[in-house]
């Protein structure tokens, strides 16, 4: 597992607030919030979901519906600075899991994370926004429960719940960028981006 902080600033993905001219539309959403932030949350975002001035909730490029487009201050590398997302993260995720295998011997999988909230619940939980070398979804749905009832629904997002489970270890203000997973028997090669809800079975868009 991989803080998608790390990775973003690995690959030069800031932003110096110094450099930004902010837009009109930019001025408008931010309120009394530096609107200059606001304006790389535009850049950032495919669509614009939800404004509640300063709160932008946005779909990304990569078709995550986040707070800020993913768009951040903690954590960059000085004041006046923002981290953006990986422009591709499961390229991201796909390129360190070479790197690991070549100088390991060992295969691997490479999860990317990053920190998310979710509707009408409180708080956030880490979840996959970059994968390569492990299944992000296990499909159940034909198969039986332990009293013989037929599961037609229940995907089990295994990526997402591996991310929380290292989130406990990484943590959010103890500087650790990452987390070894040891024991999960899982094949496949899947997409974070897989995990997106498709717009034609999305029930809130």
């Amino acid at each position: 597992m991989l803080a998608q902080k790390i990775v973003s600033k690995s690959e030069g993905r800031v932003v110096r607030l110094a450099d930004v001219d902010p837009s009109d539309r930019a001025r408008e959403v931010a309120g009394n919030e530096d609107p200059r932030r606001i304006e790389v949350i535009l850049r950032e975002a495919a669509r614009v979901v939800r404004v509640r001035p300063p709160l932008v909730i946005a779909e990304t490029r990569h078709g995550f519906i986040c707070a800020s487009a993913g768009v951040d201050t903690s954590n960059a590398p000085e004041p006046g600075m923002l981290v953006l997302l990986p422009e591709d993260p499961d390229a991201s995720a796909a390129r360190i899991r070479e790197r690991v295998q070549e100088l390991t011997g060992r295969t691997v999988g490479v999860l990317v994370t990053d920190s998310f909230g979710r509707p009408w619940r409180q708080g956030t939980t880490d979840v996959a926004i970059g994968a390569a070398g492990l299944p992000v979804v296990l499909d159940l749905r034909g198969k039986h429960d332990p009293v013989g009832y037929e599961l037609h629904a229940t995907m089990i997002a295994v990526a997402d719940e591996i991310a929380g489970a290292a989130e406990l270890v990484m943590g959010k203000v103890e500087g650790v960028p990452g987390a070894v997973v040891r024991g999960l028997r899982l094949r496949g090669d899947a997409r974070a981006r897989d995990l997106a809800m498709p717009a034609d079975r999305d029930l809130f868009r």
